[in-house]
């Protein structure tokens, strides 16, 4: 397999922008690592790649499922796998970028294999979820895996009962199963690094976006989808911003506190992200600014981009 590139780091931190400057300097295929820019329904809310930037360079597992659909870390792995080989076959560099760290763990360690959980725990915790409700639920994950607690993100019903369902039936936290078996990448296969900008920075820079995302069209993004009458379980319907505009859009909060509520929730976000590699990715490479050219210019300290 030709060298492959991983760029990671929290949302608005710049991943997307240093990778399309790395594709175009070496010739790469960029590949998606990011849970909600896998779903076509929302370009502007998720920040997926621009017309623009799909022509300037090959993109792959951006827009290419539904809303109705629901995507594990399984079967984004099964896709990149694909992905990856094709563009090996091309005898290209391949770039991944995102900001979900289990989606890049599953590529370079492998996915851990939890025993099946019996369907009396699985059915006790999805009716504790549904009869206390996801404050108290939360007080009870805490209780027995307090990383995963304050790692899965409000509304994510799906993963906080999984979470505790993994740890009631096994008596280990879902972090505790580490993977097994081949990665897909091995440890002298990939490049990686981090960018991680002071929470300052970063906050800022979530705000603004988040201004330009619904001056951009987001509202109309989530007008659409809320349309569509779809379960709001599913993965699409839990990305930042779509619950805060959906209640706008029904007319439960006014445009500016819906706004400050998905900007407050994007900071949330980029928070638990950066907590997540500053804890499992340690001895990655880091870029600290957010500055476009500073970053730039960090890759090439790296001597990142004159390696073949």
């Amino acid at each position: 397999m030709e060298a492959v590139w991983l760029i990671a780091g929290p949302t608005a931190s710049g991943k997307s922008g240093l990778s399309m400057r790395l594709a175009d300097a070496i010739g790469g295929e960029i590949v998606n690592a990011d849970s909600m820019q896998i779903y076509r329904d929302l370009q502007i809310l998720t920040a997926r790649p621009t017309a623009k930037d799909l022509a300037q360079a090959p993109h792959h597992l951006y827009g290419m499922a539904d809303a109705a659909e629901v995507w594990s870390v399984g079967r984004w792995l099964t896709a990149a796998r694909v992905a990856l080989a094709e563009i090996a076959e091309r005898s290209r560099p391949a770039i991944v970028v995102g900001g979900t760290g289990l989606y890049l763990a599953a590529l370079t360690q492998g996915l851990a294999e939890i025993p099946p959980i019996p369907d009396v725990v699985r059915e006790d915790a999805r009716a504790s979820y549904d009869a206390i409700g996801e404050d108290a639920f939360r007080k009870r994950l805490h209780a027995r895996d307090p990383v995963a607690e304050a790692r899965i993100s409000p509304g994510d019903r799906q993963r906080l009962v999984r979470a505790l369902e993994v740890v009631e039936a096994t008596g280990r936290t879902i972090d505790d199963w580490r993977p097994t078996g081949e990665p897909t990448l091995a440890g002298g296969a990939y490049r990686r690094l981090v960018i991680e900008p002071s929470r300052a920075e970063l906050y800022a820079r979530c705000d603004a976006r988040m201004g330009a995302m619904v001056e951009g069209g987001a509202i109309d993004e989530v007008r659409a989808l809320a349309a569509r009458g779809l379960d709001p379980l599913l993965p699409c319907l839990k990305a930042v911003g779509v619950r805060e505009f959906s209640a706008y859009i029904a007319g439960h909060l006014p445009l500016c506190e819906a706004v400050d509520l998905a900007a407050r929730e994007t900071r949330r976000y980029a928070k638990r992200q950066s907590t997540w590699f500053r804890n499992q990715t340690p001895d990655w490479p880091r870029i600290t600014t957010l500055d476009a050219d500073d970053q730039w210019a960090a890759l090439e300290a790296f001597g990142l981009t004159n390696a073949r």
